[in-house]
């Protein structure tokens, strides 16, 4: 509970823009009475300093224990600031640290109680807050002018100086599009860009009405793409896609989308519609296609299940081809949105799948055939998100039922909610196709005029069955086709790879994503080649080895300045990063690239891990961290304008940034945003 406050000190710039304010803050703190008599304090100090920018339009509060500094560091801080993307609206954050070196053997309950000080704190600042603004608006200000520098003196010759003050001219707000006029300097004029917040006509256009609290959660989620994936931003229409499947909670919405890129630069998913090649089979017998628009101009899918042969196709083209052919209709999906959006005048941002059930039966129900639905489905639903307006589910036979039992556990409330199951003919009559497509779209073999291009389907030769062992090869070497490859990192274990060079000035470039926790990167020099570290000593003490893609090759006996040297100052990398870099190499030899688990600087100070390091994290498998990496070896002379390895692809979900392609070719080049 707060006490008093006695100012310290306190300053003003000549202008009156900044101020700042120390304060010694007494706080009676909730503790056992025990502590308090064993601490001989009823009170403690902080110091409290208030930094006021007006012409930044920002606040900062800092605050710091003066009691007991010597046995406990508290520290916070408080920042006020105006959203980057609508001055409107106000930014708060709030951060704070506490550090307890010892406090009478009660270290735990002294931070117990810190916490529960803290959560106190922050519910009482928001009730002043709010107290405050409640007080203003009673008193009838809505409004408080915009902070203005006093007007230069005018010189006159003819009249005598004045030791009177001057009235500063007033100002006011600005309203969007219109613009202000700073006194005293005419010529300069502050115009509101269309970066200061989002458009209305861009959000009508392309977006869909959107409430403040969405519009902010977009920008927000939009500006964190910026800092930390340089060059991959999502367009904002599949970005509210996330935000909308996760009722618009930010971080809920911002893993499910880390996890999106992350998996779709691993698979090079960008690149799908590009180098996906439709087998001439899947052409014949995989009956689904793209057929006009529904009433709404939503992009309006077909899809004959009961006409497929599902487990011909699964036994001739195997589980991983159908996955790949329905990943591109969601790709080709997205780019139907778009061009819709783009006719009709509004936004689109989902289709309509129509599914004509006529002809199911047990022969659906093959077990592998279920186990690739599934699959297909878990996989949509995770990287496209809110892509389906409406299903349509027509002519439901009776084994429909069964059917459902089995997929619908594995599809999530909200989507089903958008499914229309008809029995029957009753697809024909009120409430039917015709309240959702227009007559004249409506397929021939549904009663329409409409001619249909999807295919008829039918049996698969069973002359064209694979075997089980034929079909897992091919499958396998259908998702190893990436140039990515993934990493653990254990805590005392890092990954290492082991690059050789020579000819000097080749050029090292790298790309990785920190999937899972924080890794520092470092880059070494050896002039002999380091082994493979090996780990048999592990497997004595009956502990399970790091796990197989986990390299290690410096061996612990190698002294660092004598076998090996850094060339490159460490980098901290952040969960969720991406980062592009390079490396003009000075000398021949062997060049590793380490990722090794983020720990406090106390942790560090040795440069190899010790075994006793490595046996006990390997009991702690939550000290876990995974990174997707893509390293490339460039001739000095092809180096610059040919990073085709750190470029991203245009396709309907990524946008390219001119910064991607750039490079400056220099002893290092690193590129990482927070």
């Amino acid at each position: 509970m707060f006490v008093n406050s006695v100012i310290i000190s306190e300053c003003h710039s000549e202008d009156g823009a900044s101020q700042v304010i120390e304060r010694r803050c007494t706080v009676d703190v909730e503790a056992p009475r025990l502590l308090k008599k064993i601490a001989g304090v009823e009170h403690m100090y902080f110091i409290q300093k208030n930094s006021l920018n007006r012409r930044e339009r920002t606040l900062h509060i800092e605050a710091y224990n003066e009691s007991f500094s010597s046995r406990v560091n508290v520290y916070e801080h408080c920042c006020y600031t105006v959203h980057p993307e609508n001055e409107d609206w106000t930014c708060f954050e709030q951060s704070a640290s506490m550090d307890i070196k010892s406090f009478f053997g009660f270290e735990s309950t002294a931070e117990k109680i810190a916490m529960k000080q803290y959560a106190t704190s922050i519910k009482k600042g928001k009730e002043i807050i709010e107290f405050h603004l409640k007080q203003l608006e009673e008193e009838g200000i809505t409004h408080v002018p915009r902070w203005a520098p006093p007007p230069a003196p005018t010189p006159s010759h003819s009249l005598p100086v004045s030791s009177a003050r001057a009235i500063p001219a007033c100002s006011s707000r600005a309203h969007p599009g219109s613009t202000d006029v700073l006194p005293g300097s005419p010529d300069v004029i502050l115009t509101q860009t269309a970066q200061d917040k989002l458009d209305a006509d861009y959000i009508s256009r392309y977006l869909g009405k959107l409430t403040p609290f969405q519009e902010s959660c977009l920008i927000r989620l939009r500006q964190w793409l910026q800092e930390t994936h340089k060059g991959k931003i999502p367009k904002d229409q599949h970005v509210l896609r996330f935000l909308r499947s996760r009722d618009f909670n930010l971080e809920k919405a911002k893993e499910a989308l880390c996890q999106t890129l992350t998996w779709r630069k691993q698979h090079q998913i960008d690149f799908l519609l590009d180098t996906w090649q439709c087998p001439q089979l899947l052409q014949d017998y995989y009956t689904g296609g793209w057929h006009h628009h529904n009433k709404d101009g939503r992009p309006l899918y077909i899809l004959r299940l009961g006409q497929m042969d599902t487990k011909g196709l699964v036994r001739v083209l195997g589980e991983e081809t159908l996955l790949r052919h329905v990943l591109s209709i969601n790709e080709e999906g997205l780019r139907h949105c778009e061009e819709n959006t783009k006719i009709f005048g509004k936004p689109i941002s989902c289709w309509t799948c129509l599914v004509d059930l006529e002809g199911l039966n047990m022969r659906h129900l093959w077990r592998p055939g279920i186990k690739a639905l599934l699959r297909m489905i878990e996989l949509v639903g995770a990287n496209y998100p809110e892509t389906l307006g409406r299903l349509l589910i027509l002519r439901a036979p009776r084994v429909f039922p069964v059917l459902w039992t089995l997929v619908s556990p594995f599809i999530d409330e909200n989507t089903r909610k958008k499914f229309l199951i008809y029995a029957g003919n009753d697809y024909q009559g009120p409430g039917g196709l015709v309240d959702y497509i227009n007559r004249d779209f409506i397929p021939d073999f549904l009663g329409g005029d409409a001619l249909c291009d999807v295919p008829e389907g039918g049996l698969v030769p069973k002359s064209l069955y694979r075997m089980a062992e034929e079909l897992e090869s091919e499958e396998v070497k259908l998702w190893n086709e990436t140039i990515y490859k993934s990493a653990s990192v254990l805590k005392g274990a890092p990954h290492e790879v082991l690059i050789e060079i020579t000819e000097v000035s080749s050029v090292i470039t790298w790309d990785f994503d920190v999937c899972k926790d924080d890794v520092i990167f470092n880059i070494y020099h050896s002039r002999r080649a380091p082994q493979p570290v090996k780990r048999d000593g592990l497997s004595a003490h009956n502990l399970a080895c790091p796990a197989g893609n986990n390299v290690q090759l410096i061996d612990r006996s190698w002294m660092l300045g004598q076998d090996y040297s850094m060339v490159e100052t460490a980098l901290t990398c952040r969960e969720g990063e991406s980062v592009q870099g390079s490396h003009v190499t000075r000398w021949s030899g062997f060049y590793i690239l380490q990722w090794r688990l983020y720990s406090s600087p106390s942790c560090t100070s040795s440069s190899r891990p010790r075994v006793d390091d490595v046996l006990a994290s390997l009991q702690v498998s939550s000290h876990k961290c995974r990174v997707m990496y893509f390293t490339e070896v460039l001739r000095s002379t092809d180096f610059r304008g040919s990073m085709s390895s750190l470029e991203s692809s245009h396709s309907a979900f990524s946008l390219l940034s001119a910064a991607t392609s750039s490079s400056n070719q220099s002893q290092t080049e690193s590129s990482i945003s927070r």
